[in-house]
């Protein structure tokens, strides 16, 4: 008998549950699946930018897990992971309690590291849209800024790795204040460690740079690129620009009466820990079959595996890890889970492709990129109305299957024909 235990209940970590228990049904036996999660919910990351303006409530994108992994007969322990004893084939739980396992995936997610910049943060004096209660927290801000309106700050510092969400939010903030039409009392910036707009930390997608530039400048607001944050204080924030060769053309100030800054991701404590298991920042290290290759029952999926830069940049930027590629990742590893339970070398590797939908507020831009690190087979990327559409839908379908474990071919099929690919996996 088989024991997988998976640390995280996210977007890689609940579809790794599912996907195990099914795979393992199908050798037979009393093969066990357990997720271990720091929270006993679910929250659907991708619609954070909404909850921040009031579009949605938490309860639209979070779920209790327990009972819908209870039901796929899948054990959830809400405790986090203090420690891996890798060696022991072990974890020690938040609880105070040891679990065994025979195989682990890790799809914990980051860890958001606001302390690499003084006064980052919802501690400090910028809002961040990485989790459900930083968001909610940045929504009551947000309503108390819209009576008192003034400059807003909008970006991703230094080290960042998932640039998308910051232009999402920069022009969901656009359309909800013309909506309450008090845009022309916020001027608004949007500050950027990448190279040049569109970059997105993947060396741009086909138009990125001239679809991003543009509603940018549709939406009058200014831009700062190659831009470093030193630091954010109450009301102001201190930044240096880079030429291409790093070196300072500009320094200055800008002024806040709310900010949003996305911040660099690293490695939970209990993976940076570990040692053998992470790089020196703290994410899994993985070979082409998302194992890790000292501790070879260990695999690692989503946000939290190490992933080196597309290229060389004046300010450092990091590669993102979409929904879709992730879903990739993770059919890879419970794969070869698989493969190893029956004796097998492992021969699953994920397309690492990147879909993205992001929304702009009244429109959207949808991005295409396989395999996601260049040279690529395929780039795309368009803008329109529809694109917004899209994400709205594919939101309830994704909650609907994170719900249930069950994927609705029709519906992935009709947004991949919509982009032009095959297939997803």
């Amino acid at each position: 008998m088989a024991h997988v235990v998976i640390m995280g209940a996210g977007i890689g970590g609940m579809p790794a549950a599912y996907e195990m228990k099914d795979a393992l049904k199908k050798l037979g036996g009393e093969h066990q699946v357990t997720v271990v999660s720091n929270t006993d919910y679910f929250h659907f990351t991708p619609s954070n930018p909404w909850v921040a303006v009031g579009w949605r409530d938490r309860e639209d994108i979070s779920f209790s897990c327990a009972p819908y992994l209870n039901k796929k007969g899948i054990n959830f322990v809400a405790s986090g992971v203090d420690e891996i004893l890798a060696d022991e084939n072990r974890l020690r739980l938040g609880n105070g309690q040891f679990l065994d396992y025979d195989y682990l995936i890790v799809a914990t997610g980051p860890r958001l590291a606001f302390e690499l910049v003084p006064g980052l943060g919802p501690e400090g004096h910028t809002h961040s849209i990485c989790h459900v209660d930083h968001a909610e927290k940045a929504y009551h801000a947000f309503e108390e800024f819209c009576k008192n309106p003034g400059p807003i700050v909008i970006g991703a510092v230094q080290g960042v790795s998932c640039f998308g969400p910051a232009y999402e939010f920069a022009m969901i903030v656009d359309t909800e204040l013309r909506r309450r039409k008090i845009r022309d009392k916020v001027p608004m910036t949007f500050i950027t460690a990448e190279p040049y707009i569109g970059h997105l930390g993947l060396g741009g997608v086909e138009d990125s740079k001239l679809l991003l530039e543009s509603e940018l400048r549709k939406r009058d607001i200014k831009f700062i690129t190659n831009c470093k944050t030193i630091a954010v204080h109450e009301h102001s924030l201190d930044y240096e620009e880079v030429d291409r060769n790093g070196e300072v053309v500009a320094s200055g100030s800008l002024e806040h009466k709310f900010a949003m800054l996305m911040p660099p991701f690293r490695g939970i404590p209990a993976v940076a820990n570990c040692e053998g298991l992470a790089n020196p920042m703290g994410f899994a290290v993985i070979n082409e079959y998302q194992q890790n290759p000292k501790f070879q029952n260990i695999y690692s999926t989503g946000v939290i595996c190490a992933i080196p830069p597309v290229e060389s940049t004046p300010v450092p930027v990091g590669t993102p890890k979409t929904g879709f590629m992730i879903e990739s990742m993770t059919t890879a590893a419970v794969h070869n889970i698989i493969h190893d339970i029956k004796g097998e070398k492992p021969e699953k590797c994920g397309t690492w492709g990147a879909i993205c939908l992001a929304d702009l507020g009244d429109r959207g831009v949808a991005f295409v990129a396989y395999p996601q690190i260049p040279p690529r087979n395929m780039t795309w990327a368009k803008g329109g109305k529809w694109v917004h559409t899209a994400k709205i839908f594919f939101e309830k379908y994704f909650m609907r299957k994170m719900k249930t474990g069950v994927s609705e071919p029709f519906y992935e099929k009709a947004l991949l024909k919509r982009l032009g690919i095959e297939r997803l996996k």
